[in-house]
């Protein structure tokens, strides 16, 4: 459940709030439309971790029904993560990383059909990225840490960090200073 409360921390800070977290708050929190679906993926996780699967898939299902977002309890997600919009968002990455903001419309998957759960089949989403509205990541790719992902692109490759992706396919057009300071050197 700690990453359920970094989940609600990060909702909190967008919202405003600065300081520390109410328990009162936290709860609130839990029904609110943007961060229900975490608190959704959160049981998920918790009960497929406790081997209660019929349980994990009950609130996966909840999840598909109510918001429109589809997460394996299998995904490893950290906290802080950030949904302010889920209708037709796919989770099926391996890992996703702390502080992950994912618009709505985003698929992370497989390029092949898998009939199970194939993590060598499944990207990987690095800390602090930012994936926008309808973004596509398929395959086994990594998005690197600090990363962006434009909406509507299409990501067949990996995407370092602190870059920006964007088009279709995917193509970097932007990385961070110190990158371009040791490409001078």
């Amino acid at each position: 459940m700690k990453n359920l409360r970094a989940d609600i921390e990060r909702y909190q800070r967008f919202m405003g709030n600065t300081g520390p977290v109410s328990t009162l708050r936290l709860v609130a929190s839990c029904f609110n439309p943007r961060m229900a679906p975490v608190v959704l993926i959160r049981l998920a996780e918790f009960f497929h971790e406790r081997r209660l699967g019929v349980l994990a898939k009950l609130f996966t299902m909840a999840n598909v029904a109510i918001f429109g977002i589809e997460s394996s309890p299998l995904v490893r997600i950290g906290g802080g993560l950030f949904l302010p919009h889920t209708v037709g968002t796919v989770l099926g990455a391996e890992r996703i990383g702390d502080n992950v903001t994912i618009l709505q419309g985003v698929t992370l998957g497989t390029a092949e059909p898998d009939k199970g759960f194939t993590v060598s089949l499944r990207p990987v989403i690095g800390n602090h990225v930012v994936l926008g509205a309808g973004a596509k990541v398929i395959g086994r790719v990594t998005v690197g840490d600090h990363a962006k992902v434009g909406a509507n692109a299409v990501v067949l490759q990996d995407v370092p960090a602190h870059a920006i992706a964007v088009g279709v396919p995917a193509r970097i057009i932007l990385r961070a200073e110190a990158d371009n300071a040791q490409e001078k050197n």
